[in-house]
């Protein structure tokens, strides 16, 4: 029987998820084996965090037992259920008492990338739930600096949001393009397309209507594909 480190079934795991192959992903966690603690619980940490992220995306519910079954407290559970519970809020009028959680987890930060991490989702939070734009511009901007390429990459596409509600396309479409350049080099397709999709809004705004009708037509095809709701209701609005 082959033997691979536990992290390296999270690394691949990962991959997968990344990709939107979220059922792959939880199957290959689920098949390995080992009678390690150290070892279970980054196995039962991978699982959680490609189920917070599929139920982000398909507004599904497999992250409650995930998230249940992480036995070892620490700062990176604590991130994946506070993106659980914002995720609750934002689409099914959950729990939005987060604000305390959110700035816990900016001061216990235990390295510059988890704390680019934080400050975004604090930000989206601010944003989103609390409706505080300056605030979450702040902690786009810090997370900016921090975050990783995929941090980057979100912080770049919600600053993206503000600069086009206040008719900055040219720095929006900067922003944006900037965006899916780093989301496409990481391999995470389900905010790719997310933010294509507000691509193909910008083109409507700039006066490209055939162009904005293509490429949300595109981007619908694959959000139905992987069955991502929002994102095709989204879509359907701008081929209309």
């Amino acid at each position: 029987m082959s033997q691979l480190p536990a992290a390296a079934v999270a690394d691949a795991a990962e991959t997968l998820m990344l990709a939107g192959h979220w059922t792959a992903a939880a199957d290959l966690l689920d098949s390995a084996q080992t009678d390690d603690p150290g070892e279970q619980e980054i196995l039962a940490l991978a699982r959680a965090s490609v189920a917070v992220d599929r139920d982000f995306g398909q507004q599904s519910d497999h992250a409650t037992a995930a998230l249940g079954a992480v036995a070892e407290d620490s700062w990176d559970l604590a991130m994946l259920k506070l993106r659980n519970d914002y995720a609750n809020a934002l689409f099914k009028s959950g729990d939005r008492e987060l604000r305390d959680r959110m700035l816990t987890l900016i001061k216990d930060a235990p390295d510059d990338a988890r704390l680019g991490t934080a400050n975004f989702w604090a930000g989206a939070i601010a944003d989103n739930l609390y409706e505080q734009p300056n605030e979450a511009i702040e902690h786009y901007t810090l997370a900016l600096e921090l975050g990783d390429e995929l941090t980057k990459a979100q912080a770049l596409r919600h600053l993206g949001h503000h600069s086009h509600a206040a008719g900055n396309l040219e720095v929006a479409r900067q922003q944006w393009e900037r965006s899916t350049e780093l989301l496409q080099k990481n391999g995470h397709l389900r905010p790719t397309l997310a933010q294509q999709a507000h691509l193909a809004i910008l083109l409507r705004d700039e006066g490209d209507t055939a162009g904005s009708k293509g490429l949300a037509t595109e981007v619908n095809r694959w959000a139905q594909q992987l069955g991502i709701p929002w994102l095709v209701a989204q879509t359907e609005e701008l081929i209309r």
